[in-house]
């Protein structure tokens, strides 16, 4: 049944293609920079809970633009159909999320709660931008597991601002290397009007992610409000949230905007909450089958440096859960 909602949630959003290729067709902007990102999210600072996706950071690096050569341009070119204006970026990013369950006070299992799970990875991706459009390819290696430190990394950082020490982390999911291909399609305009002092969007959104980790296929739209929107496709974020393009290539030493966004998600397989695929001693939980993240936030950007802060809704992803997950999410970026 789950493979059956997966193909669907694939297949629906397709009939956005046809208007993202009616996007005006201006060639991508030369970007010499490389573009280097952190993203912190958290749900204890915006949110004011401790529970679920409580804790994840990414820090990354992606190339200026390049020309297509290797196997990114043979991609590019005879299945993307890109044109000989296109660029791609490549990049690497290494992330450390954490997922516990409500109560965090005691020791022993609660098995209608969130698994308590850690998750270390590395990431490399590659980002082909054509004129109306931005595909972005990441495979992640990794670790789930007491291996990933995620006890050492969050009673920590509770010891060192006083809050209270997780105690359940005995009874984590279990060491498991883990992997993820995905493919991320983010269209430059479904609708725009104004001009770069002052404009409004409508970027849809479509993509999946394939491994032992996570498996799921998913679509959105964001509206954007602001100046100089061609800077980029929206701020970065750690997946799965609904993300931007990892880079900015600034117009004019300031700008800003304001977005507001949705992606629902068909999740075939999420090892944070159903557990191994290999195992069936793992903690778990009834896992839900259609997620969704509403997010609303702002983005500046003065010279070389742009900052984002985004508030995160996201549906029960699980029967047992008693209310949504509220996080937030701060990027800072900057060119050199």
């Amino acid at each position: 049944m789950r493979r059956n909602f997966l193909l669907a949630a694939t297949g629906l959003p397709l009939w956005l293609l046809p208007y993202g290729a009616a996007a005006e067709d201006r060639p991508p902007r030369p970007d010499e920079k490389a573009t280097y990102a952190i993203v912190w999210e958290n749900d204890v600072l915006f949110g004011d809970t401790d529970r679920n996706y409580t804790n994840g950071v990414r820090a990354s690096y992606l190339s200026g633009t390049h020309s297509f050569d290797g196997p990114a341009g043979w991609v590019a070119k005879n299945i993307l159909g890109a044109n000989d204006n296109a660029v791609v970026r490549r990049g690497f990013a290494l992330g450390h999320s954490i997922y516990t369950p409500n109560d965090i006070r005691v020791s022993e299992p609660l098995p209608d709660q969130h698994p308590y799970a850690g998750w270390l990875y590395g990431e490399y991706n590659a980002v082909v931008e054509q004129s109306d459009a931005l595909d972005q390819f990441a495979i992640q290696i990794g670790i789930v597991g007491p291996s990933a430190q995620g006890e050492f990394v969050q009673n920590e950082v509770h010891d060192l601002i006083g809050s209270q020490e997780a105690r359940g982390w005995d009874n984590q999911i279990d060491d498991e290397p883990g992997i993820v291909l995905s493919y991320d399609k983010r269209f430059r305009a479904l609708a725009s009007l104004g001009d770069e002092y002052l404009g409004v969007d409508l970027t849809p959104n479509i993509g999946f992610s394939a491994g032992n980790v996570q498996t799921n296929a998913r679509s959105g739209i964001t509206l954007r409000v602001g100046q100089d929107l061609s800077n980029d496709f929206g701020p970065p974020r750690i997946r799965p949230s609904l993300g931007g393009s990892s880079y900015f290539n600034p117009i004019d030493d300031f700008s800003w905007y304001l977005f507001a966004g949705v992606e629902g998600r068909a999740v075939a397989h999420d090892i944070f909450l159903d557990g191994s695929l290999f195992r069936d001693d793992d903690p778990d939980v009834s896992s839900k089958i259609f997620v969704a993240d509403f997010q609303g936030g702002a983005v500046i950007q003065f010279y070389d440096t742009q900052l984002a802060i985004t508030y995160v809704r996201r549906t029960d992803e699980f029967d047992q859960q008693s209310t949504p997950q509220e996080f937030g999410a701060v990027s800072l970026s900057f060119k050199y």
